[in-house]
């Protein structure tokens, strides 16, 4: 805790078992791989569990391009989706922080913040609570697939006190 900011919170390297509560990471390692198209094309299978059919729900796929945040960056809010899941796959070998709670009613003692080294997706499942993109260093492009359709498919909840990620707890992150 730092006086001037408040909480902060401490950043964790991105991996699919710290990140297993959350959803999925779509990254390479690890991934089963198929041979196709006559031996030219490696297909990484099965990266992410994309869950989008509620009440008549059906997959987007759409390019978010996220403006750099500076650290020390301030949460005040998240937002979960209920009826789908939502991807973030990076086009930029741009690191970017991730945020989240799980799903169910908002508990913010179990806020954790991640860091991705710039190949990493995230995919979060359906009512996992998170922080919108946090991109840094530079603008970043990310495909994202998350659902359309009928239903009310966002909320929105304002934090009771902010929590900051601050440059020291990106460098302890990254050691």
């Amino acid at each position: 805790m730092t006086q001037d900011l408040g909480m902060t919170l401490v950043i964790e390297r991105l991996t699919p078992e710290a990140f297993a509560p959350f959803g999925d990471v779509i990254e390479l390692a690890g991934a089963k791989q198929i041979p196709i198209n006559l031996g030219t094309t490696i297909r990484y299978h099965d990266l992410a569990n994309v869950d989008v059919t509620d009440e008549n729900g059906r997959t987007l796929v759409n390019l978010f391009r996220g403006q750099p945040r500076v650290l020390p960056f301030e949460i005040k809010m998240l937002e979960r989706h209920p009826l789908g899941s939502q991807a973030f796959i990076p086009l930029n070998d741009k690191p970017y922080l991730v945020v989240v709670a799980p799903a169910g009613d908002l508990d913010v003692t179990k806020i954790r913040a991640f860091v991705s080294h710039g190949w990493q997706g995230v995919n979060y499942a359906k009512g996992v609570w998170h922080h919108p993109l946090i991109a840094l260093g530079e603008v970043s492009d990310f495909i994202v697939v998350d659902r359309g359709g009928d239903g009310l498919n966002l909320n929105e909840q304002d934090l009771p006190e902010s929590f900051w990620l601050t440059e020291e707890a990106m460098a302890a992150a990254q050691r």
